[in-house]
């Protein structure tokens, strides 16, 4: 019987250490380099600046009024009766009215610009759209004034009769089918006012919208068609799934545009200084339009109040944009953004 004796492996070797890959760096990379972190920290201090400047100004007023700056609708502060409670729920109004009719319409014709415009149209497209970006507001607001306002009552008034049932839509003490019924009560209302600036922040949202769809892998768009997708199913499973942080931010953009937004709301809204819920009914109100009416004949104690509430308004902005920035950064196209 012959015993056979298995070879004995030799040891193995270690594992080589992973090499740091270095990039060689010229001069010019250096400064480049630099260039880029001088430029966000300018923007860091001009952003902190801005913050601590509303801060300092409006210290007077926030000392005196305390936490029922947040609380108190009226705004007399010569009596030390002042607050934006009224200001900011206007101001989310008609930022959320904005929103919910820009949204839709920029999404449509970013998807039709990106997707289904022929080539020809597309450069022709994208510079109407953008276009629109660079009319001035106080343009818009002429528009809205004298034009929107008496086309669209009828339609509000629609809207107050048929669906008064809707939260925030109906007007309690409307009566359409009294003829003596004025209209005045449907007119500067904060839905017309969301309309106008809906207007004013669609090319910016499209804008986003558009270069977040045309980023999509293009071997997920021929996956999709190889198997048997259709151009709606392909942009339904891989375009509109892969774009969802350029929706997102461009949304959030738009946003904190309409809820900065000032003449074109000056000039259409009936300014009151209570909470306004109804949106179909005339007046509304909001922090930018505040400080352009009485920032002109404002007391030194009423200026420290209003700079009160821009810094108010500066804060709700600050926080919109992080809070998408957050939300963003878990989306796939947002991940790919920030590598």
């Amino acid at each position: 019987m012959t015993l056979v004796m298995a070879p004995v492996p030799a040891p193995a070797d270690p594992p080589e250490p992973a090499r740091r890959v270095r990039t060689a760096s010229s001069g010019a990379d250096r400064v480049f380099r630099l260039s880029l972190l001088a430029s966000g920290l300018t923007v860091l201090i001009i952003m902190g600046t801005i913050g601590l400047f509303l801060f300092y100004r409006g210290s007077q007023a926030l000392a005196d009024d305390g936490l029922k700056f947040l609380s108190t609708q009226a705004w007399e502060p010569d009596t030390h009766n002042f607050g934006i409670a009224t200001v900011i729920v206007g101001t989310l109004l008609i930022a959320i009215v904005a929103v919910i009719f820009a949204v839709p319409l920029a999404t449509g014709v970013a998807l039709y610009i990106s997707e289904y415009a022929p080539r020809r149209l597309r450069r022709t497209l994208i510079n109407m759209v953008d276009l629109m970006a660079a009319v001035p507001s106080v343009v818009y607001g002429l528009w809205g004034f004298y034009f929107l306002t008496e086309k669209i009552i009828p339609l509000v008034r629609f809207l107050s009769t048929y669906f008064r049932w809707i939260p925030l839509v109906g007007i309690h003490d409307a009566h359409p089918d009294d003829p003596l019924q004025s209209l005045t009560i449907y007119e500067n209302s904060t839905f017309i006012a969301g309309i106008v600036v809906a207007l004013m922040i669609m090319p910016i949202i499209c804008s986003v919208m558009r270069e977040s769809f045309t980023q999509a892998p293009i071997g997920e768009r021929e996956g999709a068609y190889a198997l048997g997708a259709t151009r709606w199913g392909m942009i339904r499973s891989v375009v509109l799934p892969f774009g969802k942080g350029g929706m997102i931010g461009g949304t959030m953009l738009g946003l904190g545009r309409a809820m900065g937004e000032t003449i074109a709301i000056y000039m259409i809204i009936s300014q009151v200084f209570q909470i306004q819920p109804e949106i179909l009914r005339s007046g509304a109100n909001t922090v930018s339009a505040l400080i352009a009416l009485r920032f002109e004949t404002a007391s030194p104690f009423e200026l420290s109040a209003l700079m009160a509430a821009g810094l108010a308004l500066f804060a709700l902005t600050l926080v919109v944009n992080f809070g998408a920035s957050a939300v963003i950064a878990r989306t796939r196209s947002g991940q790919l953004s920030d590598a």
